[in-house]
């Protein structure tokens, strides 16, 4: 049997993460936006109620919620401000390898440092050469006794001058290529460690995205998660868990571009009448109704698979790609629902359509989610 009925557990989530959001994100987004100032205060009262590190196991201080409560939670807080949202989700990308592949000694100190103090992690995998081509990155580390020394220059790290701790992908054998690659947890605060300017990007800027190079950093042996050779599948199946999870922060960001056309569309007039009443503004908005639905029944799928176990690659590509794209195409017609209005900061549709442009560029970009949809259509 199937069914979409949320449990009360998920329907109490909602209402929290809606609530918390309403508060504490929406009222804020457009100064986070204008300064670029981290969210730090309102990750802080997110931490406090049980908002952040959801995925984390009870075993080490989180609620073990699955990737489908997540995903419920991120919808919420991305109607505020997807800005706002990505500084404190995140934690979740940095976070699934250490739970995919981490020892309970690591699991215990790096994941139960973020369920103790609402401190942040970064996932390091792009480089300024290396993006979707992930088997061109050019940071290696070497054994030298007891550590690895760990060379090389990360670009685009979300929460890099704020992170207690990264999860790096570095080479360790490079003639191997991917099969070559390993995964390292390093202390931000290791000796060697250079973090770049703050990025003024074109949307989401509340989130704090740097370039960061290693020189020479010190890693202990302790610190590789896995074995040698393990760390492009650690660092992929970490998107599992993760993209589901993006893909509904768009449809937040969608329905929240839809509610403002709404509203709009029914106090402006013209010759007379609300321009709701013209089927050129109501036929966009119904387009964008159903398109959102059907975004986030995939974001459900998806995110459901994973939670029971199922290996759920080519539905999270599926959420990720048709999501992305969808709230592109949403908040640039609620830009076109409010016509001049909408072009300008007097309303916050022209903030929509900045911030929804990364989902089609980060965490695998949109023609990234395609070829993994062509490989298992043609592959398997």
């Amino acid at each position: 049997m199937i069914g979409f009925e949320l449990t009360d557990e998920q329907k109490e989530l909602q209402r929290l993460a809606s609530e918390f959001t309403a508060k504490e994100i929406t009222p804020k987004a457009a100064h986070h936006d204008e300064t670029g100032e981290y969210p730090r205060e309102i990750a802080a009262k997110a931490w406090e109620l049980g908002l952040m590190n959801t995925h984390v196991p009870e075993a080490y201080g989180g609620i073990g919620l699955g990737v489908l409560d997540g995903a419920i939670i991120t919808e919420e807080m991305a109607y505020g401000c997807t800005g706002i949202c990505t500084a404190m989700e995140a934690n979740t990308l940095a976070a699934a390898p250490v739970i995919v592949a981490g020892n309970e000694e690591q699991k215990k100190k790096y994941l139960g440092l973020l369920t103790s103090q609402p401190v942040f992690a970064a996932y390091c995998v792009t480089e300024p050469n290396a993006g979707s081509d992930v088997a061109g990155i050019c940071t290696a580390a070497r054994k030298v006794g007891n550590d690895y020394v760990l060379n090389g220059e990360k670009m685009w790290i979300t929460n890099a001058s704020v992170a207690e701790w990264y999860f790096v992908l570095a080479y360790t054998d490079p003639a191997a290529k991917h099969k070559g690659m390993s995964g390292f947890i390093v202390d931000a605060k290791s000796a060697g460690i250079t973090v770049g300017k703050k990025e003024w990007n074109m949307g989401q800027r509340a989130s704090d995205t740097r370039a960061i190079t290693f020189e020479d950093v010190k890693v202990p042996t302790a610190n590789l998660l896995g074995k040698e050779g393990d760390g492009f599948k650690i660092a992929m199946s970490a998107f599992d868990h993760t993209r589901p999870v993006v893909a509904c922060g768009a449809v937040g960001l969608a329905r929240r571009a839809m509610d403002e056309s709404v509203k709009y569309a029914q106090e402006r007039k013209t010759f007379g009448k609300p321009i709701a009443a013209y089927q050129g503004v109501s036929f966009m908005i119904a387009d964008m109704a159903k398109d959102i639905e059907a975004a986030r029944l995939l974001v459900w799928r998806s995110a459901w698979e994973i939670d029971q176990g199922r290996r759920n690659t080519v539905f999270a590509a599926y959420a990720k790609a048709f999501a992305a794209d969808m709230a592109m195409r949403v908040a640039t017609d609620a830009v076109q629902v409010h016509g001049g209005y909408g072009y300008s900061k007097e309303y916050p549709v022209e903030k929509l359509m900045r911030d929804a442009k990364i989902y089609q560029i980060y965490e695998g970009t949109s023609q990234i989610q395609r070829l993994i949809i062509a490989k298992e259509i043609f592959d398997r």
